[in-house]
């Protein structure tokens, strides 16, 4: 018989702050460029109740754990529930069981300002957020934690969401954060252009990119969803979180290979590969970058392990009983 810990969400607020989840998440990623293994979402879905359920999974070597991310979205409760097993990678026993649901903006924010800090010019300055949801606050805190913002311009279609936003943000940053009536105006003369959004069709055109900006954009984990437009990943030097996930979900690289827009082998690197300074990241002031964000295990067990050794110390958490199968089976 061993033992675990269950976490909840309550007990893993405020143990970190967003430098804290960048720091772990830049590391995960550096371990993930030097080998670490790791697959893409497994994504099952459900007609009635309509609903899906999704899994992925990554081995952090250095770190000493492995795990992954299960959660349910929609059906009957029309909601997300998220689970986050963690396991000792050379004992093979499991650690925790963490309440995923609190983390997930935290780290998924952090993943975006390691490819900005990686990929977005150093002098980058203003940001253009297109969505105004927990992901796109997310984002940008995280952002503003790797740059010096000094203004930020959001948009989202609801113009009461993106004025809340705008108000929130500028309380809590040192940047300038207004809202603007629309997407163009959210990208125009932008460094930094974050798209957080569950939209079907592009949110901007590619077109009003100015040289040298970084875009990272981070609904894109579908096929036939493109939250980016085809002349976007042709103008840009190409960056996805994980390159397996390219033939399966990346919505907006598919659509601009199927349209002529890019050839196969548009891909540049995986931000880990970047992160590991096995391929360069940005080579030119002028050069446009994009990040591919469609979500990884990289970046979730990397935080969770960090949560959890600061959980631990701290004595938080539930202990509950583990059977090996040595024992169940016998």
């Amino acid at each position: 018989m061993t033992e675990y810990t269950y976490l909840t969400s309550e007990e893993l607020a405020g143990l970190a702050s967003p430098e804290d989840y960048v720091a772990a998440v830049r590391d995960g990623y550096r371990q993930r460029g030097e080998g670490a293994p790791t697959e893409p979402r497994t994504k099952l879905g459900n007609a009635d109740p309509p609903g899906f359920l999704t899994s992925y999974i990554a081995i952090l070597p250095d770190s000493g754990t492995m795990g992954g991310y299960t959660y349910s979205a929609g059906f009957g409760s029309q909601d997300a529930h998220f689970a986050l097993p963690l396991f000792d990678a050379q004992s093979g026993e499991p650690l925790a069981m963490l309440d995923g649901a609190g983390m997930n903006p935290y780290k998924t924010g952090a993943t975006g300002a390691v490819a900005v800090d990686e990929l977005a010019r150093s002098d980058a300055t203003h940001v253009g957020v297109i969505g105004s949801g927990t992901q796109a606050r997310g984002q940008l805190r995280a952002t503003a934690t790797v740059r010096d913002l000094e203004t930020v311009a959001v948009f989202s279609p609801t113009p009461e969401s993106r004025k809340s936003f705008a108000d929130q943000m500028d309380d809590e940053l040192d940047a300038t954060v207004q809202a603007v009536d629309s997407s163009g105006a959210a990208v125009e003369d932008a460094d930094i252009v974050i798209t957080a959004t569950t939209a079907s069709e592009p949110v901007f055109d590619g077109e009003l990119l100015e040289p040298g900006t970084h875009v990272t954009a981070m609904g894109q984990y579908h096929p036939t969803k493109r939250e980016i437009d085809a002349t976007t990943v042709a103008r840009s030097t190409y960056v996805p979180d994980l390159r397996a996930r390219i033939d399966q979900d990346a919505g907006a690289y598919r659509h601009a290979l199927e349209v002529g827009a890019i050839d196969e082998g548009h891909v540049h690197a995986e931000l880990g590969d970047v992160v590991a300074g096995t391929a360069p990241g940005r080579t030119s002031k002028s050069e446009i970058t994009l990040f591919d964000s469609g979500g990884t295990a990289i970046e979730t067990v990397a935080a969770a392990t960090m949560l959890y050794k600061r959980a631990t110390e701290k004595g938080y958490g539930q202990s509950l009983p583990a059977t090996p199968a040595s024992e169940a089976w016998d």
